[in-house]
């Protein structure tokens, strides 16, 4: 039996998240769609501007409360410290949502900018739930027009306009709070593409297969996964003579502007270029890792696209367990 879905996207504010949220719960059938701003307003009816006056700010300015504002380094911690006080009283009301959702098993997506990794304790869900914890990002130029047309939008223009170095302080904030909590950064440039890297995420769709390919490839191979399909690929393993087991590299590579960067570091790193292609060479050029598609039709046209490049490896073996259905399987 499934267990519910609990989906959690955080952002700042003008990133996009729900428009995203919408769209995911609708590809995901969840009827369940909360948005974190009404968690906070019933909070705010229970706990006075006199007792949180954070709670009673927007999480952009709520650093204006904040007292002994001098003992801060800098003006982006006191933002962050506001942000974060303004947050936490919110918090305990996310999870007790959480909570009476997987108690009901209801499927639920939650999106809001008081979602904060390190914050909320997803761990205490897993055993009851298929929980997945997402932060939307988006470059500063994407996101300054974003939030100039979400405040005109909502008709919060004239003094919400002039707090976009706010937001953009607190969207660095939480990026930087998923990756040290390990929770996806999703770069959302497109709704598309990022409601497909997601949901390869959240349906893990796999399959084990074997790549011969040089380094100088990777790109095309990254490419075809991850931007064509919106895949990821997951930990490698290579086959070095002399080794009983292979030596394995835990990855997890679903962003493809990341994907670039490593490559671009390569190139610009010639040693560190040649002691990959010194891996791939003992081993052939052959290395196993899985790849995860959001939906079985894109798993199968993501890995004939690969074949047809050349990329599958292929041997008697491999053939045999393919066909006598002992090979590795799709999830």
């Amino acid at each position: 039996m499934r267990k519910p879905y609990v989906i959690l996207i955080g952002s700042a504010s003008g990133i996009g998240k729900s428009t995203i949220a919408s769209e995911l719960a609708k590809e995901l059938g969840i009827k369940h769609l909360i948005e974190t701003d009404f968690i906070r307003a019933i909070v705010r009816g229970i706990i006075g501007p006199d007792y949180a006056p954070s709670l009673h700010k927007s999480s952009f300015d709520a650093y204006t409360t904040l007292r002994d504002k001098e003992r801060f380094e800098d003006n982006d911690s006191l933002i962050e410290a506001g942000f974060e006080d303004h947050a936490s009283f919110v918090i305990p009301a996310i999870e007790r949502v959480i909570r009476r959702a997987v108690d009901d098993y209801d499927d639920v997506v939650i999106e809001g900018v008081h979602l904060v990794p390190g914050f909320i304790d997803i761990e205490k869900f897993k055993k009851d739930a298929s929980i997945h914890f997402f932060i939307l990002t988006a470059d500063k130029e994407v996101h300054k027009e974003r939030f100039v047309k979400r405040a005109m939008k909502i008709k919060r223009g004239g003094k919400h306009l002039e707090y976009f170095k706010e937001n953009r302080i607190i969207n660095d904030y939480l990026v930087k709070s998923a990756v040290e909590h390990g929770v996806p950064v999703i770069n959302n440039i497109k709704i598309e593409s990022s409601l497909k890297r997601m949901l390869t995420l959240i349906r893990e769709i796999c399959k084990v297969m074997l790549f011969k390919h040089s380094v100088d490839q990777l790109e095309d191979e990254t490419s075809i996964i991850l931007d064509k399909y919106g895949g990821r690929m997951v930990d490698v393993s290579y086959f070095l003579p002399g080794f009983g087991e292979p030596l394995n590299r835990k990855v997890n590579v679903f962003d493809p502007v990341e994907a670039r960067r490593f490559i671009d570091r390569l190139e610009k790193n010639p040693k560190r270029k040649k002691d990959l292609e010194n891996l791939y060479s003992l081993s052939d050029n052959i290395h196993g890792h899985k790849i995860c598609a959001p939906d079985k039709e894109s798993l199968e046209n993501m890995i004939k696209d690969l074949d047809e490049k050349g990329f599958i490896y292929k041997n008697k073996k491999n053939k045999n367990e393919t066909d006598s259905g002992t090979g590795p399987q799709t999830s």
